[in-house]
Order: C-alpha cells, then sequence, then structure tokens
C-alpha cells in the first residue's frame, strides 16, 4: 500500500504527462504482479462497489477524532471531500502499514462486503489506526468508492508498454473485456507472447478527434469516406464459438439489456466482431437518445418496453471476419467485406450498415452537415479510406465533424460547491428561464468558465446568498449566462417539462439583464425545430 500511495502522490502533484508515465512505468517494473494488477485496476478507472454508507463512516470518523458534528461538517464543507475530511481530522499515525496493496484489497477492504456493522466498524477503525497520511487517504478513497487519479486508460497503457515492453495496441486489447486484477492477469498483461482463450474480449475501440480545421485542409475529398455521427451508446458485438459479447466502449457488458440484438447475432458467422452504435430506431430513422434511457440500467425489459423503444447497432466497421483479425486492412476492403456481410435481409432487420454521404467535393459534404439535424445526426465521420483501424484517439485518419449546439441565456438561481481543489469554490451551477413571470430550473451545468471567472463569480454568490440548504445556496436571480446544449427534449420528470443533454456554459453575459433570458417558450421552439 505505500508504494500505491507513493505512486498516487507523484500523479497528483503534476500534469505533465511524460512524469506521469514514467511514474507508472516504474511503479510496473518494481510492483510485485498482484499488486501491480490492482493498480492497473484502480488506475484505469475501476472502483470497488461502495460498501458502507458514508453516514455510517462519518459517525465513526467523529467518535475516532472526538469532534463534533458540527466541527466536522464544517470541515466537510471546507474540503469538499468525505474521504479526505476523515484523513485530516484523524489523529496522526507513526509508521505506516507493511501490508501489501494486494493483503489490504482483498483480505481488508473486499471482506467488509456482508459482513455486520459491528464487524465493519471494528475493521475501518483498525485500518485508520494503521494508515497515515496518503495511504489512509488511498484508503478512504477505496472503501467510499471515490478513488480517482488524473490519468487515462491510454496512459496506463502507455505506461504498462513502457514497462514491459510490450507494444501499445496488443496492451490495450489485453487490457479489455472482463479482465480481472489478478497476478496471472498481470504476468499475461507484461507477457512477450500470450494466447488470450478469452472469447468474450473486444478490440480496444477507435476513437476520432473533433475536426477544427477547413475541409480543404485534408486534401481531395475522394479520399474520405463520410458517414453520419449518431449520439447513441458505441459497441462492439463479439460473436465466437456459439457465443455472442455485447460491450460498450466503456467496456461494460451489456448483452442481456438488448435481448433482440442478441438474438439476431445468432445469424452471423462464428469469429465476427462488429463495432457501431446502438440506437433506439424505428421505421429506418432514429429515435431520440432520450428513448434509449429508458431502458439504460433496467434489470428487466417488458414486452411493452422492447416494443415501444426498438434497438439496433448501426454498424461502422467490420474489426473480424471468420475469426481473422481485419483492422490491418484498408477502411475500404473492410467495409466491402461488411455490405457483404449484412446483405441478408434477416441481418438488416437489427443491424443497420451506417450509411455514406454521396456526392463529389467538399461542397456535398458541407451540405449534409448543414442538414445532419434533420437526419437526427449529431454531425458527420471523416474516415480516411485507407486507414486502419487504429487504438484509441489519434489524429488524422478519423475526424468528427458535430453541428453547432443548441444555445439558450439563462439566469443563475442556485450554486453549489465543488469537490476537490475546487471544494472551497461554488462551480456547480443551476439555471432557470422564464414561464409566466417565473424562473423556472431547466439545467444544470459546472464547466465552461475560466478560473478567474470562476473566483469572481464565487465570490458574488457568497454576497448573494438567499438561502441555504446544506451545501446548495439560492442566489439573487441576476446573473445571465449563455448555455449549450446538444440535445433537447420534453420530460415528464423535469418540473420545466424539458430535458437538455451535455449542458454547458459559453460565456457569462454581463452584458444582459435577468429580465433578458429567454422563456420557456424559447426552449419548446428549439424542441419543435429539430
Amino acid at each position: 500500500m505505500r508504494r500505491f500511495a507513493r505512486l498516487f502522490a507523484q500523479l497528483d502533484e503534476t500534469t505533465r504527462t511524460n512524469e506521469k508515465i514514467d511514474a507508472m512505468a516504474r511503479y510496473f517494473a518494481e510492483a510485485d504482479p498482484a499488486d501491480a494488477a490492482w493498480a492497473v485496476h484502480f488506475l484505469a478507472g475501476g472502483r470497488p462497489k461502495r460498501l458502507i454508507a458514508a453516514r455510517r463512516l462519518a459517525e465513526w470518523a467523529m467518535a475516532e477524532a472526538d469532534v463534533p458534528e458540527w466541527l466536522f461538517e464544517e470541515s466537510y464543507h471546507a474540503v469538499g471531500d468525505l474521504a479526505e475530511a476523515i484523513s485530516l481530522l484523524l489523529p496522526d499515525v507513526a509508521e505506516g502499514s507493511d501490508r501489501s496493496l494486494r493483503e489490504w484489497i482483498e483480505e481488508r477492504l473486499l471482506a467488509l462486503a456482508g459482513a455486520s456493522e459491528e464487524t465493519q466498524r471494528a475493521a475501518v477503525l483498525a485500518a485508520w489506526r494503521e494508515l497515515g497520511g496518503v495511504e489512509r487517504f488511498v484508503w478512504n478513497k477505496l472503501i467510499t468508492g471515490g478513488f480517482r487519479v488524473g490519468v487515462s486508460t491510454q496512459l496506463v497503457v502507455r505506461a504498462l508498454a513502457k514497462a514491459t515492453g510490450i507494444e501499445e495496441g496488443v496492451v490495450a486489447h489485453r487490457l479489455t473485456g472482463a479482465w480481472e486484477p489478478t497476478a496471472e492477469s498481470f504476468r499475461a498483461l507484461a507477457a512477450a507472447d500470450v494466447a488470450d482463450a478469452d472469447i468474450s474480449k473486444p478490440y480496444p475501440f477507435f476513437l476520432a478527434y473533433p475536426l477544427e480545421a477547413d475541409l480543404e485542409t485534408l486534401g481531395s475529398a475522394a479520399d474520405w469516406q463520410v458517414e453520419w455521427k449518431w449520439d447513441g451508446i458505441r459497441a462492439q458485438l463479439v460473436r465466437r464459438r456459439g457465443q455472442s459479447f455485447l460491450w460498450t466502449r466503456g467496456e461494460e457488458l451489456v448483452t442481456d439489456r438488448y435481448p433482440e440484438i442478441a438474438e439476431a447475432s445468432a445469424l452471423l458467422p462464428d469469429g465476427t466482431v462488429l463495432d457501431g452504435e446502438l440506437m433506439p430506431w424505428r421505421d429506418d430513422a432514429p429515435l431520440p437518445f432520450a428513448q434509449l434511457q429508458r431502458r439504460i440500467g433496467r434489470k428487466t425489459l417488458g414486452a411493452k418496453m422492447l416494443a415501444e423503444v426498438p434497438v439496433v447497432l448501426v454498424v461502422y466497421d467490420l474489426l473480424e471476419l471468420d475469426g481473422v483479425d481485419l483492422r490491418g486492412e484498408p477502411m475500404t476492403a473492410r467495409r466491402d467485406r461488411l455490405e457483404a456481410l449484412l446483405a441478408s435481409p434477416a441481418l438488416r432487420a437489427r443491424f443497420v450498415l451506417s450509411p455514406v454521404v454521396t456526392g463529389e467535393g467538399w461542397d456535398v459534404v458541407r451540405d449534409a452537415y448543414q442538414g445532419a439535424r434533420d437526419r437526427s445526426a449529431e454531425g458527420l465521420m471523416l474516415k480516411r479510406r485507407d486507414a486502419v483501424y487504429g487504438v484509441g484517439r489519434r489524429r488524422g485518419p478519423w475526424w468528427k465533424w458535430k453541428v453547432q449546439p443548441y444555445t439558450a441565456d439563462a439566469v443563475m438561481v442556485y450554486a453549489q460547491a465543488g469537490h476537490g481543489r475546487r471544494a472551497s469554490l461554488h462551480t456547480d451551477y443551476t439555471f432557470a428561464v422564464w414561464d409566466e413571470g417565473k424562473l423556472v430550473p431547466f439545467a444544470k451545468a459546472y464547466s465552461g468558465l475560466t478560473d478567474e471567472e470562476i473566483r469572481r463569480l464565487d465570490a458574488w454568490i457568497r454576497r448573494n446568498t438567499i438561502e441555504k440548504f446544506g451545501p446548495v445556496r439560492s442566489v439573487k436571480p441576476e446573473q445571465v449566462f449563455e448555455l449549450a446544449f446538444e440535445g433537447i427534449q420534453a420530460s415528464p420528470r423535469h418540473k420545466s417539462g424539458i430535458a437538455v443533454r451535455f449542458p454547458r456554459i459559453l460565456r457569462w453575459r454581463t452584458d444582459k439583464k435577468a429580465e433578458d433570458a429567454d422563456t420557456i417558450d424559447t426552449l419548446r421552439a428549439l424542441m419543435d425545430s429539430r
């Protein structure tokens, strides 16, 4: 645990990518394989399930630190993080623990599952008395289920490649799917040559960068395939040895949640992997993403829901056929094979070949871009016809060109402090528009302002608070902001009757008064214009 806590501190103290990679590479090269496996798991975004309620942990910490509830609450709101507040309030420990990361996870943390409250309390107090400093903080983040560190899975892959000498694409592929944090798994991950017996394993997803330059900088339009960019769930369907596995880009196995896709996949030849987008679809056209959200997270799907929100896989690419990895072939060759595969009417019922924009020249592409919303698309995807299927996000072969977002001017009505380094600043805001003379909240946003603007707005919020509801402040309805959002839908669950997708702040409209903000009718008009 001591070595992992030291790594966490090193990663937290730098914003330099190469320094993060070097620190992780040193750790992977030196750590015991069992510890390294758990480190990979957590650094790549894995988190243990929260096993103890936050309120219970707070009560135990107050008793152990001998502080009153009001002081604990003030300390918590000051730092904005339960794990950090507990770490700082508990008595110091003279020496840290010599236990390995594996021991702390497998023998101490995971053992809390299903234990009685008395047993959990005794185990947590023992850990607090044994751990100090950063080690205690890391432990607290793990038991609260809130462990995060500023590295991406791609950086972890690069560090592993540096530590092991294995090519990045191979490491990324070995990590995909149901990778288990065990010593054996880490040894296989770092082995020069190993056969993978996991038939469910998908390939690492290839991702696009946003297009920022003019189309002409890409060369001839004839070198590019242009497709519609859909708003769904990126997924890979794996069909091997008579079994099917549906993976999301977040490496979540969701086969059971989309039974219509799983059933249709039985018609695919063995050794097939499709890359595409899970989309709500009816009458040869997409349904709004809000319809798909009705199915996300449901454990059981009745006949009514399956009928109301039918789902297809809009297929972009063919990554494997007859057990042969096709990713190294040019995109045009993969596309030809994909079109031949999906020629069967039985397959086309659930597997929709991603349509392409036809015509010559960039003007045709620009016209398609202008009409993207008419097709319920987010924009366009531009893919080089000679491009292989890569790993992760790479500049050059694939670009995404998203349509301009919807915008509206709204009034800030609530504010809440952020977390971590921004725990002392109000960075989470609720916005409202006018409805018959009253302000109706319709969106929350926490990104888009500069650090200087956040500090200035925080000072204003403190001076102009009307009421407090725990960490939330009601403020004077005076500040106007221009918000951007990708989608807008009717929603009976929201008081405004409207839900927006991916809201963020474009700018602080200091030139506008609250009465100049938009109305609910403005939002309804945007909704009707889709």
